[in-house]
C-alpha cells in the first residue's frame, strides 16, 4: 500500500511561462536536493518544461522555484511547435538526456504528438534539442501518434515503454484518442526498433493509458500508469483517470494487476476526481510516487511513499 502525503506544488500564475499546470512530474535526485521537473502552460496553453526543488528530508517542502522554462516550444512547422512536455530524464556521462513529448495542434483530432530528445550540459538548467525532428513519430505500428516514453538502460540495451495512439473516435462531438503502451529497443538511445508489441492494452473499460513508469524491484519489473474510459472522463469520476499496475519478469510480457496498485483517489480534495501521470523512484530506503490529480495537472502534483522491499 502507498501512503499519501498530500499536494506539494501548483503554479500561482505569476510567471508568464507558467500560468497553470504542473503536469507529468518527474523526480530527479541531485545530491543534497531533489528536483522535480514538470510541464507547465502559458496563457496560450502552450506547454514548456520547468522545475522546482524539494527538501530531500521533507518532500512537502519546496525550497526553490525555477523562474524560467528549461525547454520551450519548437519552431513553426516542427513536431513540437505548440509545446513540449517532459517524460523521462536519464544521466548519460556528464549530460542529462530528456525524452519529451512534442505537441502539434490538429484541426480534426485536436492534437498530434511525437517523441523528441533534448540534452542538458549545465546540470539540467537548460536543454537543447538533439534534433529538430522527432526520434519517434507515427508509423505502421503507431497509427496516430506516440508520446510519453519511459526509458531504462540495461547493459548495451536501451529499453522504452511508450504510449501509442491507434485511433480517434468522435464522442459527443469531440475527437477522443485511444492509446495503449507499446515497447521499443535501441542500441544508442536514438534509433529505436519497434515491432508493435503491446505491453498494456485496452479492455472493456480502458480506452487510454497515461505515462508508464517502469522500474525493477527484485526480480520483477513493475509498471504503474494511469488509465481511463473514453466517455465523459473529464467530469465523471467513474470514468476518469486512476492508477493502474502491471508486472513482468522480462519487461516485455506483462500481467495487469490493477487491484495491487495500492493507491486510490481521495474522497475529496485535489486528487478526488483524477489520479494520473505518476513517476516512481527510490529515495531514502523507500519508493516515492509523484503524481497529478484533478484537471490533468491543473491542481498541481503531490506524492505518496511505500517502504522498499529490499
Amino acid at each position: 500500500m502507498w501512503t499519501k502525503h498530500g499536494l506539494i506544488y501548483k503554479p500561482d500564475g505569476s510567471k508568464p511561462f507558467s500560468r497553470t499546470h504542473a503536469q507529468v512530474p518527474f523526480g530527479y535526485p541531485m545530491g543534497d536536493k531533489l528536483r522535480v521537473y514538470f510541464s507547465t502552460r502559458d496563457e496560450n496553453i502552450s506547454s514548456a518544461v520547468s522545475f522546482v526543488e524539494l527538501n530531500p528530508d521533507n518532500l512537502s517542502e519546496v525550497t526553490y522555484i525555477h523562474d524560467k522554462a528549461c525547454l520551450t516550444k519548437g519552431a513553426v512547422g516542427m513536431f513540437d511547435e505548440t509545446g513540449t512536455m517532459p517524460s523521462w530524464f536519464l544521466p548519460v556521462e556528464d549530460e542529462i538526456w530528456l525524452y519529451y513529448t512534442g505537441w502539434n495542434k490538429s484541426e480534426t483530432a485536436s492534437y498530434r504528438l511525437g517523441i523528441g530528445l533534448a540534452i542538458s550540459r549545465d546540470g539540467g538548467l537548460t536543454f537543447q534539442r538533439k534534433y529538430n525532428g522527432p526520434l519517434m513519430d507515427r508509423s505502421i505500428y503507431d497509427q496516430v501518434w506516440v508520446a510519453q516514453p519511459c526509458v531504462i538502460r540495461e547493459g548495451d540495451t536501451w529499453r522504452m515503454w511508450y504510449l501509442s495512439c491507434t485511433k480517434i473516435d468522435v464522442i459527443n462531438g469531440h475527437p477522443e484518442p485511444f492509446y495503449d503502451v507499446k515497447y521499443a529497443e535501441s542500441k544508442d538511445g536514438i534509433t529505436w526498433e519497434r515491432t508493435g508489441h503491446v505491453c498494456v492494452g485496452y479492455d472493456e473499460f480502458t480506452d487510454a493509458i497515461g505515462r508508464p513508469t517502469v522500474y525493477k524491484d527484485g526480480d520483477l519489473y513493475k509498471m504503474y500508469f494511469s488509465y481511463r474510459n473514453a466517455t465523459n472522463y473529464r467530469t465523471d469520476v467513474k470514468r476518469s483517470y486512476r492508477i493502474g499496475y502491471a508486472q513482468s519478469k522480462d519487461g516485455i510480457t506483462w500481467e495487469r494487476k490493477d487491484e495491487l496498485a495500492g493507491i486510490e483517489r481521495s474522497a475529496q480534495g485535489w486528487d478526488s476526481l483524477m489520479m494520473d501521470y505518476c513517476h516512481i523512484f527510490p529515495h531514502q530506503n523507500q519508493w516515492v510516487m509523484f503524481y497529478n490529480g484533478n484537471g490533468f495537472g491543473a491542481s498541481g502534483f503531490g506524492y505518496a511513499t511505500q517502504p522498499a522491499t529490499n
